[in-house]
């Protein structure tokens, strides 16, 4: 007998989670997008165990989300600091406070479902290359400019892991100025991340603030104070990116995390900045992620379903056709 429409098997679909500082993001899709999508706190500063809690909560609350047409096939889970992909580990992550956490073994005997693990922005520049801003190109930067500060680089097609430590930006290269939670001083982290934006503008003025976005505001309106801490970011954060073009020669530089959300005000000075720093090298293009601050969470859909096993050819090409519709003028959000 003809199996009914009604009777329809349930569609694969993976839970997809990226874990930053402040917030976990999260979405469910399917093979041919999103599905559903939220946050979460991560609480980080109620400790390792209580932010990890909150990770297998919001896969749970993912999971819940799932339309009752679809069946859950795999995780994917993103996340900062330093990570092993291989064995599944984070090795460490001071946003976190986590630190040889057994990521993938944890969360398989919490769901029962394969896991595929990854670094946050590693994974976020998979999917700018795949699916957005960098697609097609061989050879590119993507620079995540959110809670912390760190980089992934393509070279061939191939990305450059170093045991995890490729891409560590936001750490090291000075020894005076502000301490850092790496056990640094002065690093470009402390000066050029979102979090640190907010956090400088309050310690100079005694004035709270909602983040890197409402410091950009009161430039805007004329505080001299905050147009200081915006300078200062631009500026460290266009000499890192001018160092990753001298030393890598790449000129595709893809900028995402959360602060990308500010868009020309960020990005046509921070090009003037690397400009005024190359002489020899290649002209840089500096883009925005076409993925904004979901590029983390895209990259962790894609390696959910690396982890199930299901050929990703075609899931790539309906992701990257929902994602130029989305990116088109007009489209809605």
């Amino acid at each position: 007998m003809s199996q009914t429409i009604g009777n329809s098997p349930p569609q694969p679909a993976v839970v997809a989670l990226d874990v930053g500082g402040t917030f976990v993001k999260w979405l469910v899709a399917d093979r041919t997008g999103v599905l559903r999508r939220g946050t979460t706190p991560t609480r980080a500063a109620d400790g390792p165990e209580r932010s990890f809690g909150v990770v297998l909560d919001t896969v749970d609350t993912a999971l819940a989300a799932l339309p009752s047409t679809h069946t859950p096939v795999g995780i994917g889970l993103a996340v900062p600091g330093t990570v092993d992909e291989r064995r599944g580990v984070c090795v460490y992550s001071e946003n976190l406070g986590w630190r040889g956490l057994p990521v993938v073994e944890r969360v398989l005997r919490h769901t029962g479902l394969p896991v595929g693990f990854g670094h946050d922005v590693r994974s976020a520049a998979t999917a700018e290359w795949r699916l957005g801003a960098g697609r097609g190109i061989a050879d590119q930067v993507y620079v995540s400019v959110g809670t912390g500060l760190a980089a992934a680089l393509l070279l061939d097609g191939r990305l450059v892991v170093s045991g995890g430590y490729a891409g560590e930006i936001g750490h090291g290269g000075t020894l005076e100025g502000e301490p850092c939670t790496c056990g640094g001083r002065g690093c470009a982290e402390t000066v050029a991340s979102a979090a640190a934006i907010a956090r400088r503008y309050t310690a100079s003025t005694g004035i709270p603030v909602d983040g890197a976005r409402d410091v950009l505001a009161r430039a805007r309106e004329g505080d001299a104070v905050a147009h200081r801490v915006w300078e200062d970011a631009v500026e460290v954060l266009g000499s890192v990116v001018a160092d990753l073009i001298r030393v890598t020669g790449v000129a595709r530089i893809v900028i995402g995390g959360g602060l990308v959300h500010a868009g020309e005000a960020l990005l046509t000075p921070l090009r003037d900045r690397v400009r005024e720093r190359l002489t020899v090298h290649p002209t840089a293009h500096i883009l925005p992620a076409v993925l904004g601050g979901a590029a983390g969470s895209w990259g962790a859909a894609l390696l959910g379903w690396e982890a199930a096993d299901i050929d990703l050819d075609p899931i790539l090409t309906a992701y990257a056709d929902a994602v130029r519709t989305r990116s088109e003028p007009g489209a809605a959000e």
